[in-house]
């Protein structure tokens, strides 16, 4: 038979859960009488914990507001599931407030886990990668284009099963090969050997960059895809050069490069930072920065020009970002862009000079 008071915390844990329950349910979930149920919700009000009785008919007890946040009663997994959600948060745009009661909460579920588990937690702080976090003061990130819908991570936005996450963290902290499941977006399923070297949480997705052994080239896969992994015997050595881009960076650089329908060059005179602000690096290469020497029009003479690069399926997306750049462009290539932009100014200019009778 269970304890008075692990009887009165599984109260405190079926109150939680939310709603008014009523006596009946509660000592039928309990086990217990009635007047039981009374004295433990007695139990509870001593403690400060804000339960409030709901007379009639489909009355009962429920917790109510209060200043006190009443004890929390979360599983494993439910500790594990707020702790990845706080570790993904912190990339964030949080304020310093914010980040602190991010590490301080993180930190006092940590301490109530199983030794294994924390320690399997620790091993994927200590490898996952986050790609740049925006900056608070520059306003919201703005949202993909869609032209770049069949990017990966682009469209459905999964969460990764939380004993594959630590399973995969664990490899990539020990370097051990990893046995993998995968479903890619066309709903193809296939079995994986992978050498794996980062895990990377970007714009609240989370992937994993590895070396596939049978086609012996790097490959990015989205972890909520991947349907099962376990680690296999043996260990591998990280081709990687310490001194290169890490794990985010190389995945940023994927997105940029993916095989797409159009390759689009273009020059642009800005700063670094405003391209930044509509076309990220998971959307556009930017190279000649301080070396460039192009002027207005592409004569050279002028210092503050970028070349930007990328790959999308589809071009009608640009010709808005173009002009919301609001800075002086060159298209080098392709010549539909060329034409979607004319096409845009025509119908800009004719809705100024529209009257508005």
């Amino acid at each position: 038979m269970p304890r008075p008071t692990a009887r009165v915390l599984t109260l405190l844990e079926l109150l939680q859960s939310g709603g008014t329950r009523t006596v009946a349910e509660l000592a039928e979930r309990l086990g217990v009488q009635g007047r039981t149920v009374r004295r433990y919700v007695d139990h509870l009000i001593e403690l400060d914990v804000p339960v409030e009785s709901v007379r009639g008919r489909y009355g009962g007890y429920r917790l109510a507001p209060g200043y006190r946040l009443p004890p929390l009663m979360l599983g494993d997994d439910e500790a594990l599931a707020v702790l990845l959600g706080l570790l993904a948060a912190r990339r964030t745009a949080l304020t310093a407030a914010q980040r602190t009661a991010n590490e301080t909460a993180a930190a006092k579920i940590r301490r109530v886990l199983p030794r294994h588990t924390a320690r399997r937690l620790d091993a994927l702080q200590d490898t996952v990668a986050h790609t740049e976090a925006p900056d608070p003061s520059e306003g919201p990130v703005p949202p993909g284009p869609p032209g770049l819908s069949g990017l990966p991570g682009a469209g459905d936005c999964g969460t990764p099963d939380a004993e594959i996450l630590l399973t995969v963290a664990d490899a990539v902290r020990h370097r051990r090969p990893l046995a993998l499941g995968y479903t890619d977006r066309e709903g193809r399923s296939s079995e994986r050997t992978l050498h794996a070297h980062g895990i990377v949480n970007h714009a609240g997705r989370w992937y994993l960059t590895g070396t596939d052994t049978r086609l012996d080239e790097e490959r990015t896969f989205r972890l909520d895809r991947v349907t099962g992994a376990r680690t296999l015997p043996g260990t591998f050595r990280d081709p990687a050069d310490p001194a290169g881009p890490g794990p985010a960076q190389r995945l940023l650089t994927g997105f940029a490069t993916a095989d797409y329908r159009h390759r689009v060059t273009l020059r642009i005179q800005a700063t670094p930072e405003h391209i930044r602000a509509h076309l990220p690096a998971s959307v556009a290469e930017l190279t000649g920065h301080g070396s460039s020497t192009v002027a207005d029009g592409g004569a050279p003479g002028q210092q503050g020009w970028l070349r930007v690069e990328l790959r999308a399926q589809r071009l009608d997306w640009l010709p808005p970002v173009l002009a919301a750049l609001d800075r002086p462009f060159v298209i080098e290539r392709p010549d539909e862009l060329r034409d979607l932009v004319s096409a845009l100014a025509e119908r800009l200019a004719r809705g100024a000079r529209a009257s508005g009778a």
